[in-house]
């Protein structure tokens, strides 16, 4: 059976500033080192010891932090996937162009998650860990249950900073469910600390 365990990164210094992330490269609080800390506690707690495990993680420096903390936990080294963020939705809702310089639409960003889950998906490892935005969540989900990209732009999955989503395929039938979407539980021991 395949659990791929999606992380929404934690606290950065983007969501205290007032900054939309996005591309902007903002780096963990402390009350985020905590919470990914936390993070990588509830996943060891969730996977068996000695079961192989990836870690893939958004190349942005607060996705980069929460990964660090999972894979000092694991002794993996994470995979990095370049990332960007969606524009602000406006007008038609994959295809609009928001004029700025550099940015993708909502369907080259959705495309490109879907060939990256596609190419995490194909490899045999039955523990699969994703670090990545919560402006990304809604295409990793949806790429898990096959929902074509033409209907992603009216999806929204959301999810907490600092979540864990489970996602899970048996064996037997390939069925894909989500089994958790935007888990905090392990946050309450991140506030205290």
């Amino acid at each position: 059976m395949r659990t791929v365990y999606v992380v929404t990164h934690p606290e950065a210094t983007h969501h205290v500033e007032g900054v939309v992330g996005g591309w902007h490269d903002s780096q963990l609080t402390p009350a985020g080192h905590r919470a990914a800390a936390s993070i990588a506690e509830a996943l060891r707690a969730r996977i068996p010891a000695g079961a192989e495990v990836e870690l893939f993680s958004s190349d942005l420096r607060r996705t980069r932090q929460t990964a660090e903390k999972v894979a000092e936990l694991f002794g993996v080294k994470a995979i990095h996937e370049s990332s960007v963020q969606p524009p602000p939705a406006a007008g038609e809702r994959l295809e609009h162009d928001e004029g700025v310089a550099g940015a993708e639409t909502k369907a080259a960003l959705a495309r490109r998650i879907y060939a990256a889950m596609d190419q995490i998906v194909q490899r045999p490892c039955d523990n699969q860990i994703i670090v990545t935005h919560g402006g990304s969540l809604t295409f990793v989900v949806a790429s898990w249950i096959k929902m074509p990209i033409r209907a992603v732009g009216h999806a929204s999955f959301l999810a907490p900073s600092g979540s864990i989503t489970t996602l899970r395929e048996d064996d037997c039938f390939h069925n894909r469910t989500v089994v958790h979407l935007g888990d905090i539980r392990h946050l309450s021991s991140a506030a205290t600390g």
